[in-house]
């Protein structure tokens, strides 16, 4: 993380309780906080939009559209810029349901940044994935799935593939 402290330039700054770097020096205290990020299960009839990851982390891999929520965002306002800017959907008046939320390890360009996602449910029959304007510098596919036929280790990373399961337990009984 840091070498020196940010504040005094001391070598002693330390990390602390696995949440935040301290220094005795000065007293400078900066806490590693949680980023927010949200998901979103969108469903037509049984099946459920999953894209299929163009670069790192888990490339190749199955999400959810979503992302990071920004600062001054709320999480379904964040949901909603992510939509528009994976999908160039905007899910209008619709309400998204969360119905999970789980720890994540998002690792970025050398950084590993502890997030807590959001997973959020919207029914859209009218949706069709072909006529998407999906962001491919990220996303390599968008596609229409049942989720009973996903295989959990098909999806990019933990929180998903317990979104997956959350959601079939609750929207998709067998």
């Amino acid at each position: 993380m840091f070498t020196y402290c940010p504040s005094c330039a001391s070598k002693e700054i330390r990390y602390e309780g696995g949440k935040k770097l301290f220094c005795p020096a000065c007293g400078f205290t900066l806490y590693q906080n949680t980023a927010a990020a949200t998901g979103c299960v969108i469903s037509r009839g049984k099946e459920i939009l999953v894209l299929v990851r163009g670069k790192e982390p888990a490339g190749g891999k199955y999400d959810f559209p979503g992302g990071f929520v920004d600062p001054d965002e709320g999480a379904v306002d964040g949901l909603r810029r992510e939509c528009m800017e994976e999908l160039g959907w905007d899910f209008g008046e619709k309400e998204p349901v969360l119905f999970a939320s789980f720890p994540n390890h998002y690792p970025y360009k050398g950084i590993t940044y502890n997030t807590c996602d959001l997973f959020f449910a919207i029914d859209a029959p009218e949706l069709d994935a072909e006529k998407l304007c999906i962001e491919k510098a990220e996303i390599r596919e968008a596609k229409f799935m049942d989720p009973l036929h996903i295989r959990e280790e098909d999806m990019a990373f933990q929180s998903t593939r317990l979104a997956l399961k959350a959601y079939i337990a609750k929207f998709r009984k067998q």
